[in-house]
Formats: C-alpha cells, sequence, structure tokens
C-alpha cells in the first residue's frame, strides 16, 4: 500500500471550501469537473457508514463507484472527512479531506491518499507512483477557492 499526504493554506474560510467536500454536486464538480453524479444509495444519521454512487467521465467513459464514508466530523474550527472506493476492481483507495480553521478568512487544507493494489501485477507499478496527483489536487482546490467561485 501507498500513502501520499500533503497540505496546503487557502484564503478562504473554511465553510467555503468544505463546499468543495461535503456539499451539492455543483460545488464538488468546481474541484472535481469530471463527477457527474453523486447519488445518496444509504445514508446515516451521524454520516459514517453512507454510501454515495459516483458517476463520472473518463475519457468516452463514464465510470461509477460506490463510494463509502469512512470519517467524518464536522466542527465550526476543524472538518474531516475520509472516504473509500475500489477502483476498477485493481485498487482499493482512500482520499482523507482535513481542514482546520487557520482564522476567518483562512484555511490549511491536508489531503492523504492510499492506494492498495489488488493485482499482484499492480504492485510492481505502485513502486514508481508519486504525490503529484495529491499535490495537483491541492493547488486545483487552492485555485478554485482563491478566485471565488462559490
Amino acid at each position: 500500500m501507498k500513502q501520499w499526504s500533503s497540505e496546503i493554506e487557502i484564503n478562504r474560510p473554511i465553510e467555503k471550501i468544505w463546499l468543495y467536500l461535503d456539499g451539492p454536486l455543483e460545488q464538488m464538480r468546481k474541484i472535481m469537473p469530471q463527477m457527474i453524479e453523486n447519488k445518496p444509495i444509504r445514508l446515516k444519521d451521524d454520516v459514517v457508514g453512507s454510501i454515495y454512487r459516483q458517476r463520472y467521465n473518463d475519457g468516452k467513459r463514464t465510470k461509477e463507484y460506490d463510494v463509502h464514508v469512512l470519517e467524518y466530523s464536522n466542527h465550526p474550527n476543524n472538518k474531516k472527512l475520509k472516504i473509500g472506493f475500489t477502483l476498477s476492481n485493481s485498487f482499493e483507495i482512500t482520499a482523507l479531506y482535513e481542514l482546520h480553521r487557520i482564522d476567518d478568512q483562512k484555511t490549511r487544507l491536508r489531503y492523504t491518499a492510499t492506494h492498495k493494489a489488488l493485482k499482484w501485477l499492480l504492485k510492481l507499478f505502485m513502486i514508481f507512483t508519486t504525490d503529484k496527483v495529491v499535490v495537483t489536487f491541492l493547488e486545483r482546490v487552492k485555485r478554485v477557492a482563491e478566485s471565488g467561485a462559490n
């Protein structure tokens, strides 16, 4: 299993950034434009254990994943969302988003991703992976949030 983690400071209030991760589809699409659906399949009162069916455009194909909420907390100064899903029967993936209020207009976002290869050949390719996807995602969130796109 590989894990990557990075964080970034964003000059926007914590609640504005949280909407991109735990808000309506149109907000989520601002940072994940390939997402076309986020449909609740099973909702739990405390959110943990909820399942959403997410659909993504992947070139000319549409892919669908059942995304499980593994951790969730929504407090004024700290917010956390951890999700998990299986990608193409090849990888078990988790994504952990942690937000911390620095002040009324500044937020620290930490993103941690894990990938576990489910097939032995893919484990070999994992040796060559980097944190580029995590860093690129954080930079996109910062760019979108600081542009005032919400």
